[in-house]
């Protein structure tokens, strides 16, 4: 079977195959190198559209990635790697704090993060720390549950919507009257910034979510309406991220949307 530039004539339709045996040599290459050259992603076996909907998400509305600093940095010691499953992306950000102490030297971080991941791991016999990515009270953006930052890694941190989400734990406990520091939500906003990017998510937009455990506000099943960055509670029973740390959600938002240019 004659191949020219990549297009083989056995995947032309019949009619056309007969009709290019009366046609001279030189034609039919032309001919088929046109086939190549408008035949699209189609002809690699990739949906055109689904291709041309990957391009606008990268290019629409990306941000810069902060520093993350990564796992290996707090988790002392060899462990098992966990096992990981991935979503297909990122549609929205849960914003939490660790209701733990404020006053901390920002140095003592991976100490602090080690101790959540033993409470989360040996405590509740969870297979990995619960949150994607953590921030201190200085900015600073740690690496949490494994699987990669680049990916849509599905977490442990709010109970029915973890598929196609990202925690974001603020280190420290925001109840309120509690000042949050704006360092750490300039961080959180750059971090949710990036990842809702990769999807082209405007962080001040609304989302649908599907829940998969009927203990969350929602029975399994159901779907929810969500800001693209939310607070824990709005999608669980619970206190968390605290008064302080919710109340400046707003302006957390509006802040990832102007570093994804919006």
């Amino acid at each position: 079977m004659r191949v020219f530039r990549g297009v083989s004539a056995a995947r032309l339709p019949l009619a056309v195959r007969v009709a290019l045996c009366c046609v001279p040599a030189a034609v039919v290459a032309g001919l088929l190198l046109m086939c190549a050259l408008f035949a699209g992603p189609g002809a690699s076996g990739e949906s055109g559209r689904e291709g041309e909907g990957a391009a606008r998400r990268a290019a629409g509305h990306p941000a810069a990635r902060p520093h993350v600093v990564p796992r290996a940095k707090w988790l002392a010691g060899a462990v098992p790697a966990p096992p990981v499953r991935y979503a297909d992306r990122v549609r929205a950000v849960f914003v939490h704090h660790t209701d733990s102490p404020n006053g901390y030297d920002c140095a003592d971080a991976p100490r602090i993060i080690r101790y959540l991941y033993a409470g989360q791991v040996e405590g509740r016999k969870w297979d990995d720390i619960g949150y994607n990515f953590l921030v201190d009270r200085c900015g600073t953006v740690y690496e949490g549950r494994a699987g990669g930052i680049e990916r849509a890694v599905v977490g442990a941190h709010t109970q029915g919507f973890n598929q196609g989400s990202v925690g974001i734990a603020a280190i420290g406990t925001f109840t309120a009257g509690v000042p949050v520091p704006k360092v750490m939500t300039d961080a959180v906003a750059a971090l949710a910034a990036w990842k809702l990017g990769l999807s082209d998510v405007d962080p001040r937009s609304t989302v649908r979510l599907v829940s998969s455990h009927s203990l969350s506000k929602y029975a399994a099943g159901t779907s929810g309406k969500f800001s693209a960055v939310s607070g824990h509670n709005d999608g669980y029973y619970t206190h968390c991220p605290g008064a302080a740390l919710t109340a400046a959600l707003p302006a957390i938002r509006e802040r990832a949307a102007r570093l994804q240019s919006r």
